[in-house]
């Protein structure tokens, strides 16, 4: 049975999720970034939605979390 993609995370702003999308890459982690609409000339806010495969959803979350805890002890 094929794993399917599953949404892990919601964000207002595009290029946060693309910023995620890059964290979890880092960790070998292959996900994708759903949501992104332009309108013209400029682009349409939308929510954006991380999706990774079911079977790498739980591992995924806890590096996003760490690295939330990681930004608000930095600041």
């Amino acid at each position: 049975m094929a794993d399917k993609l599953v949404t892990i995370a919601k964000f207002t702003d595009y290029s946060e999720a693309d910023l995620a999308r890059q964290l979890l890459d880092d960790f070998g982690i292959k996900s994708v970034v759903i949501g992104e609409k332009f309108g013209l000339p400029y682009p349409i806010p939308s929510e954006a939605k991380l999706q990774v495969f079911e079977s790498q959803a739980k591992q995924a979350q806890e590096i996003l979390e760490s690295q939330e805890s990681q930004e608000r002890q930095e600041q």
